[in-house]
């Protein structure tokens, strides 16, 4: 490390040279780090290659996942969903207890009751757990896919944002393998209300119950809308809004 000496200040790359602004005021240091050939052949860098594949696999897996559920995703999520997911999907590798280091795997770990637990109940939305915004429970067929919400009335079972005037729920069933990446999503009809002090039951019945390899992942989303001049608007576009995976088999 070397101090910069020059009526010119400069933050970046140049080169082998790499210019900063620290403490001590504006240094310079060279490139570090191990030549990519050698963590790719070297015995010593085994251990970083394995974790680096099974990284890989998480990471891939997730996309897969998040890709999967898109007509469910778009308005609820939050900016860290990514990395996020690829974390849990990292604890799910862990659960493959067959493959060796660095070719352990997601679609094996869901096959264990391990792996399921890891991912059952991941939030999409940080900023809005379904567990919080939705008092109620609900009950869920996994041969049917149906989610049913008895005796619900949404101004007390709802943990509502200001200015939300109506709620939507959905339900789906997505079949997903994760080795060939084969995927289908099945969704329930839109049950849309406002938001009173009636007592209604909601049931959520996907039009079809997907099939295949892989796993079934069920899933929930409430969202709330806004209405003006009898128009419902996504409220503060679906920053309220909660989808979970609620369960997988």
């Amino acid at each position: 490390m070397a101090k910069l000496r020059s009526i010119i200040k400069i933050e970046g790359t140049l080169d082998d040279l790499t210019f900063y602004k620290g403490k001590q005021g504006y240094l310079v240091k060279t490139k570090r780090g191990v030549i990519k050939n050698r963590i790719q052949s070297d015995p010593a860098f085994a251990r970083t290659r394995e974790n680096g594949a099974e990284f890989g696999n998480a990471a891939s897996a997730g996309k897969l996942l998040r890709r999967a559920i898109l007509d469910l995703l778009v308005d609820a999520k939050d900016g860290l969903v990514t990395s996020r997911l690829t974390q849990v999907m990292a604890k799910v590798k862990n659960a493959d207890t067959t493959s060796l280091r660095g070719a352990r795997n997601v679609a094996l770990g869901l096959q264990t009751v391990q792996g399921q637990t890891d991912l059952k109940g991941f939030d999409f939305n940080a900023n809005a757990l379904l567990g919080v915004v939705l008092r109620s429970d609900f009950t869920l067929n996994t041969t049917t896919g149906e989610v049913s919400i008895t005796n619900f009335i949404p101004s007390q079972n709802l943990d509502l944002p200001e200015g939300a005037t109506h709620v939507s729920f959905i339900s789906g069933v997505l079949n997903i393998d994760f080795e060939t990446r084969i995927k289908e999503l099945q969704l329930s009809p839109v049950t849309n209300m406002p938001i009173d002090g009636l007592a209604t039951s909601v049931t959520l019945t996907p039009s079809a119950v997907p099939s295949g390899s892989g796993n079934q992942c069920f899933f929930l989303k409430v969202a709330f809308y806004q209405e003006v001049n009898a128009v419902q608007y996504p409220l503060n576009n679906g920053a309220f809004n909660a989808l979970q995976l609620i369960d997988i088999v």
